[in-house]
Formats: C-alpha cells, structure tokens, sequence
C-alpha cells in the first residue's frame, strides 16, 4: 500500500474515496477538518446525531456525500486525550469501512502519530485467504495522512503491520501446512536479507545436546521437531535480549487427550514462536541497536505409538528432570530446554510467550496475557510497552510456597500443579529453567486467538506480542536495562 502525507485535509478530500475525520467529544475536529465539516451542511450534522455521535473513542458515523471525491466521510471518535491505542482503534475502524475503496484519507495522524494509525488500518484490513476459492482481499491501494513530519513513523508502522500479518498468517495456517521443518523453511524464507543469522537444530542436533523436553514432546508425532535460533547483532549495541516463543504446531493433548471441541484451535498453539520470529524481523528492518536471540522450539504433540507416556521422567537441556503426569502440559517441557539454552548465552534479560494455560484464560479472559516473572522492573517495562503498543496484560504473582505444588520423589519436579492457580505453577515451573538472569514470561492463552472482528483484529490469529516485543526492544535501545523512566 502506497502511504503519503498531505498538508491540507483539503487536498486528501479531492483525492480520496473515502475520507475518515477525527473528532474529540463536543465534534472538536482535528487538524484543519473544521471548514470542510462545515461544508457538509445540515445533512451530516443529522447524521452525527442519529448515529449518536460526539467524538468518544470507539465511535463512527459514515455519512454519504454524493461527491466523487470524497464520495463517504466517516467520523471517527478519538476521546478527549486520545491514547496512541485509540488512534490505532480508530485507524482500525476506518480501515473496515474502506475495504472496498482504493484511496483512503484521514486527519487521524495529524497530530505527529502516524505509526499507531498505520497500524491499525494495514491491520484492520489483513485476511486470511489462502484456502478460500473466491477470496476477497481488501481493495485499498493509497493511504492519505493529512499532516507532516512524520514519515519514518509511518515506515515503523508499516514494518510492524506486516510482522504481526506475518505472524497471523503463520498461526492461521492449518497444522497440516505447517509441519515444524515446513516452519523453518518459511523463516528462512522470510528473513533472507534482513541482516538475521539463522541456525536450525534437527532431531541429531537436539538428542546431541540434551533437549530432553523437546524431544519427549514430540515422540508421538511423525514429524520431526526442530528448534530455530534467530540471532539479530548489531555492531553499535550495548544490550542483549533474549526472546523465547511456544511452538506447538498441533497439540492433540499426546496420550492425555484433548476432547475434539478443545482440539479446534490447536493449529495456534505455536503463537508464541510466531510472535518471536515476527518480532525479530521486525527488529532488524528497524535497525534497532539491541543484540536479540530469538529461539522457537518446534514440534507437534501427538498420542503416537513412540509417545511420552504419563509417569515418564524427561532429562531437559540444563540436566533437571521433570516427571509428565499429564502429556497435555506440553509447552513447559519444550519451553524449558529453549530457556535453558538462552540462558548458556548470557542474556540480559529474557522474554517467553506461550499460548500456556487455560487457567490464565480462565483467570484473565480472552483478550488479556497474564506477565510474570522474577524481576518486577522488568515486568513493569513490559507492561508499559504493552500499553503502547495496544496490547492489554495484567501482572500475576509467583508465590514460592505454590512451588512444593510440583514436588514429586521420582525427579526434580513433575509438570502440573495442584487444581488451582495453574497459571501461577506452569510459570514457576519455567522459573527453574532461568537462573539468575531477569526473565518475564507472558501467557498469551486468551488473546493469541480473537473470537471476532473488531477495530484493527480479525478473527483468529491476532499476532499477539510482536508489538509489544518490537515496542520493548525499541525502549532498551533509547534507556538499556535497568531503568523504566
């Protein structure tokens, strides 16, 4: 899509089809919009007023003008302090709206925040067509932003639009596509030319270097599991991030099987490894001045005749045992020798995502990841990017005395809980895996995978936390680690 300013939400209404207005409550309108509104005459006056119009975030009213040029104005309502989250909602609106035009305009950014707005409107406009016979992508060629100034926002907002479409297309994609080497081969695909260092670890290279957890996962499949290792290593940086995503590319539950009904979304049970590779590309075409490892263990969870069976004991990566009572908690294992494996680079900090537990969705619902971890800084910075970046998390504690929870006399620790608080045992479970370094790990369970169309998501896989893992690097590159102001 072709993104260009313009200075005069004059010229944007001569060139575009449709022309999207920002409005605060009491139709304060953005930008120079107040003449051409006036212009429009009592016609949108009454339609602002049958639609209930008034300017408060989450509003819109579309009003006909029977011109070519714009031929449909649609008032978007911002708030009285627009968040760069209420631009991207907004952005987000517009862009549904406008699917079916090739030139769109809008003073939404002309306050200087081009990158939230872009967002939302690429995002709002994303679908998954690939196996539909008569698909029907979005028509919008041109994107009009009325203001200047802020063209290397927008370029930062088209990047990470395209990661999280990246990664939404990798997590919608049926599991049959998408067998663990079938991913690999995609990344590489994808990072050719982005400066990114690639390395695959196969089925060799994982029982060589003790990735127990990984491997035991994936004795029931017939597919072999890997483990990608993105490295981004900038000359000028000062500090070293490590990313860790779940990659589970069908989840059966293994000899603990799931019932069918549970069994209907498990094609996205690997959003987290999408949500790092995504960011990661992301990263490196922003030339962010951070070091990141990206690591994404994958494989599928299968009630094969080779599969882990409940009572076995698993060696992981950093030589602790775990005993599998339950084959269905499966990303803890895998998750637990990629950790222990981010943790032998020396990192100074590092993040995991995983689509982890129902009891995180149970305890938070469908749109917000529960963020835990051993350092509250850190968790803090994470928070404040997820704000940023539109991205809703709610901080949930670690309590030691949950930990005997996983105390079992066959190994170092079994990998469930108790019936309550699974969330909280699952993290604590990966704790063990993190040594001393700061770690934070986010259960996107509920908002990996949107239930509707709204704003700038689309139903099923949302992306969730490149934008925030994208917002939290581009932080560590202006303040490094160890401050949050």
């Amino acid at each position: 899509m072709n993104i260009e300013f313009v200075e005069t939400q004059k010229e944007a209404a001569s060139r575009a089809g449709v022309l999207g207005l920002a409005a605060r409550p009491g139709l304060v309108w953005e930008g120079d919009a107040g003449g051409y509104v006036a212009s429009l005459g009592a016609g949108f006056e009454r339609a602002l007023e049958r639609a209930g119009f008034e300017g408060e975030a989450g509003q819109s009213c579309s009003y006909d003008t029977g011109s070519e040029h714009p031929h449909t104005v649609v008032a978007l309502g911002t708030g009285e302090d627009p968040s760069a989250d209420d631009r991207r909602r907004a952005a987000g609106i517009l862009g549904r709206k406008a699917s079916k035009d090739a030139s769109v305009a809008t003073t939404l950014a002309f306050e200087g925040q081009a990158a939230p707005v872009v967002e939302g409107f690429l995002l709002s406009q994303y679908s998954y067509d690939r196996f539909r016979s008569k698909p029907e992508p979005a028509r919008t060629d041109s994107l009009l932003l009325v203001g200047t100034g802020a063209e290397l926002d927008s370029e930062a907002g088209t990047v990470v639009a395209e990661a999280v479409s990246w990664a939404r297309d990798l997590v919608n994609t049926p599991a049959r596509d998408k067998a663990p080497r079938e991913v690999q081969r995609l990344v590489a695909e994808m990072v050719e030319g982005l400066g990114l260092r690639l390395e695959t670890h196969d089925v060799a290279d994982l029982e060589e270097g003790g990735f127990g957890g990984l491997l035991g996962v994936a004795a029931g499949s017939d597919r072999d599991p890997c483990l990608v290792e993105l490295w981004y290593e900038p000359e000028e940086s000062e500090t070293f991030v490590a990313l860790v995503g779940k990659g589970i590319t069908f989840d059966s539950g293994g000899l603990s099987i799931k019932p069918a009904q549970a069994m209907a979304t498990m094609k996205t049970d690997m959003s987290g490894a999408a949500a790092v590779i995504g960011a990661m590309a992301a990263i490196a075409r922003l030339r962010l001045p951070v070091k990141v490892l990206g690591l994404a263990p994958l494989t599928d969870n299968m009630p094969g005749s080779r599969a882990t069976k409940p009572g076995d004991v698993l060696t992981t990566r950093n030589g602790k045992t775990i005993e599998v009572l339950n084959t269905d908690a499966e990303g803890r294992l895998i998750l637990a020798d990629a950790l222990a494996y981010a943790v032998e680079h020396g990192p100074d900090l590092m993040v995991d995502l995983a689509t982890l537990t129902g009891a995180c969705k149970v305890a938070l619902g469908d749109t917000i990841a529960g963020v835990m971890g051993n350092d509250d800084s850190l968790i803090d910075r994470i928070e404040r990017a997820g704000e940023q970046a539109g991205e809703s998390m709610w901080h949930l504690p670690l309590p030691e005395e949950y930990r005997r929870q996983l105390d079992t006399p066959m190994a170092d620790m079994k990998n469930i809980g108790g019936r309550w608080g699974g969330a909280l045992t699952a993290a604590l479970l990966l704790q063990e895996f993190v040594g001393d370094i700061p770690w934070a790990h986010l259960d996107i369970a509920g908002p990996a995978r949107w239930t509707r169309d709204e704003h700038y998501q689309t139903k099923g896989g949302s992306g969730f936390g490149v934008r925030t893992l994208v917002e939290l690097v581009a932080n560590l590159a202006e303040q490094g680690f160890g401050t949050t102001e």
